[in-house]
Parts: C-alpha cells; sequence; structure tokens
C-alpha cells in the first residue's frame, strides 16, 4: 500500500500543492511552522477522515485566501486495487471515495491504512487514558469499520443517560426510566469491549517478541487491560449499584469510556516507574506492533506516518524502527536534511507552505 499524489487545495498554509511522493521513504524537511506537519495531517485526514489535532474542521481552511473550503486528494494503490480520496473541507466536511460521495462518515475508513509516530506520543504511557483508548480506537477503526458505529452509539446513549440522570437530580424525574438507559448502554459496551478485547490481545501476542528484540532480551513488556464492562450482565449489575453516586454527581462512573491499559517492564508499571528511554523504546514496540497486525489483517502495511519523531529517538533506536520498515511507505517530517541508508528515498524542503523536490 502506497499514496503515489497528494494534491492540496487551499488547506492550512498551502494555496495550491502537489506531491508525488515514491513508494518507500519520503523526508520533508525544513524550519518549524512552514508546512511540514500539514502534509502527515492531510494523509491522516485521507485514512481516518478527521484530524488529529484541529478541533474543528473550519480550522484546515487558509484563512489568508478569499475560498471558505479546503480540498485534499490523495491517489492511492494497494494490492488489489487504486483509488482515491477527495475530502472538501469547510463548515462541514463531504468525503468522496474513486468520485463518488461517501453517505456515512465510516465510509473512509480501512481504504488507506497509517500508523502515526507524533512527539505527543512520547507521553502516551503517562498521560490521561483517553490517549490510550484512542490509539486503540485509531488502530481497530481501520480494521473494523462497524467497531465505530458501535463506539458512537454508546458515546450517543451515555450522553444521554447523563441528561437524564441530572434530570432525576433536579427536576425529580423518575429513576425506573434509567432501567432503559441501562439496558441500551450495556448493549453497546459488551460490544466495543469485545472488539477492544480482541486487538489487545493481538497487541499481547506480539508486543513481548517485538520488545525483547529491541532491548535485546533485557526486557520483558506485559499489557494488562482495564475494564468495567466484560459482559452486558455484570456491567448492568454496576450500573445499578452505582446508581445513586451516578445520580448524584451527574454522569455515569463506570463504563467503557474509562477503558484503559498499563504497560508492565520487568514487572513493574512503566508509568510510574519507567525511564525516559524506556518509554520511547516501549512507544517503539507498541508502532511497530499496529504495523504487523494490520499487515496480518489485510496483507499489505500500512502507511508509516513519522512527525517529528526520528529526532526523539537516540541512534540504536532509530536503527531498531528502521529494521522494520522494509517494504512499507514512510512519510518523515524533520528541521535538518537527512538520508537513511541503504533505503530509496525522496527528498522535499518545505518553506512557507511551498515544496520543492531536493535531492
Amino acid at each position: 500500500m502506497y499514496i503515489n499524489k497528494l494534491l492540496l487545495t487551499n488547506f492550512r498554509n498551502y494555496d495550491i500543492q502537489e506531491i508525488e511522493l515514491c513508494k518507500n521513504i519520503n523526508i520533508f524537511y525544513g524550519d518549524n511552522a512552514q508546512g511540514k506537519t500539514n502534509i502527515i495531517e492531510a494523509i491522516y485526514l485521507s485514512s481516518i477522515g478527521k484530524s488529529f489535532r484541529a478541533k474543528r474542521d473550519i480550522e484546515l481552511v487558509n484563512i489568508e485566501n478569499k475560498e471558505n473550503n479546503a480540498i485534499i486528494e490523495t491517489e492511492f494503490r494497494k494490492i488489489d486495487r487504486d483509488g482515491k480520496i477527495k475530502l472538501e473541507v469547510s463548515d462541514k466536511k463531504n468525503i468522496y471515495i474513486n468520485g463518488i460521495r461517501a453517505r456515512k462518515f465510516s465510509e473512509i475508513l480501512g481504504n488507506i491504512n497509517i500508523v502515526l509516530f507524533s512527539p505527543d506520543d512520547i507521553n502516551l504511557f503517562k498521560g490521561a487514558p483517553a490517549k490510550r483508548r484512542k490509539v486503540l480506537d485509531i488502530m481497530i477503526s481501520q480494521l473494523r469499520p462497524s467497531y465505530l458505529y458501535n463506539l458512537n452509539l454508546y458515546l450517543r446513549t451515555i450522553e444521554q443517560r447523563n441528561n437524564y440522570l441530572r434530570q432525576i437530580k433536579y427536576e425529580k424525574k423518575s429513576e425506573e426510566m434509567l432501567d432503559i438507559w441501562d439496558e441500551k448502554l450495556a448493549d453497546y459496551a459488551e460490544k466495543v469491549y469485545q472488539y477492544r478485547k480482541e486487538f489487545i490481545e493481538k497487541i499481547k501476542e506480539k508486543i513481548v517478541d517485538i520488545h525483547k528484540k529491541i532491548t535485546e532480551d533485557n526486557e520483558n513488556v506485559k499489557i494488562h487491560f482495564i475494564t468495567d464492562c466484560e459482559n452486558k450482565e455484570e456491567y448492568l449489575k454496576k450500573l445499578k449499584e452505582d446508581r445513586e453516586k451516578d445520580i448524584e454527581r451527574g454522569y455515569t462512573g463506570k463504563g467503557i469510556h474509562k477503558d484503559d491499559f498499563i504497560v508492565y517492564v520487568n514487572g513493574k508499571p512503566l508509568n510510574i516507574y519507567g525511564s525516559q528511554g524506556q518509554h520511547r523504546t516501549v512507544l517503539l514496540s507498541l508502532k511497530i506492533t499496529e504495523l504487523n497486525i494490520i499487515y496480518d489483517e489485510i496483507g499489505e502495511y500500512p502507511i508509516l506516518l513519522l512527525d517529528d519523531f526520528m529526532s526523539e529517538l537516540d541512534n540504536k533506536r532509530r536503527e531498531n524502527l528502521l529494521k522494520n520498515i522494509e517494504n512499507i511507505q514512510v512519510i518523515i517530517t524533520c528541521t535538518e536534511k537527512m538520508r537513511i541508508k541503504q533505503k530509496e528515498e525522496k527528498i522535499f524542503f518545505v518553506e512557507n507552505g511551498r515544496i520543492k523536490v531536493d535531492f
């Protein structure tokens, strides 16, 4: 799988920019705030359908131009087909797949598979559980589009339940109606849990050997999945037990919206005892694991996006990463021009929203 052409119109700080990529290593270098990450973001949008950094779609439009919409066109090639994704972005977003307008947002998922490294990922294991859930959600959604549908139903239902909890507290509504919300919530929670459990097991299965190779057998990594929702009956029981607490605080305290996973290195929790180097190494192992899970599922590797990430790795960790990206298209952004030995590469210089090939 690889992208052969990217066309940006009025996107971020680009007016009109066409980029032809090679099948292997593509390096975009230049000073900060010149538009390098915008390339990563455009590819991410073409895969997932939303940005990993913008809160509102309108932020993607080049405000210096008079036009009020941005366009991203991505031509890609897979083992069995060629394809094209087009996004039109303004105050709302339209998605076209091979020229046909998508009726549902989820139709974009699985066309272009990606794995993203960004500087924010360095604190993945120290940060809030929401970040770790997002990593799982993105990976699963690309391979199981119905996952996102069930997750959104769960999130919509929990919002409705929370609204009703506040109505009980402040408007003295009947508690009996909560049984209806609980039943629906537990249905969706069990489905989401099954997807997450499946992929956590896949990660557990692969990451141990990958991490041992990277650390030359010096570290053993384990992952523990934390959830309130292993099955519908148990979750319904927990909801009933916590009902009075939920009414008092006005929101649902337990559910798959609280799921998390903890990483242990040599038996110790990484978030408490891990060094910065160990955090980087486990993150590297996790991303390589993700690459391999996607390969197992679809028979080809996803596109690897490295947004200013190589600078976060020392020489040894860079070598370990490069050993694991054979036959993978990689998009790298960095501030200094770099070359990767023994790899086919194409180098681009980025300056003030303009890109030129720099051999």
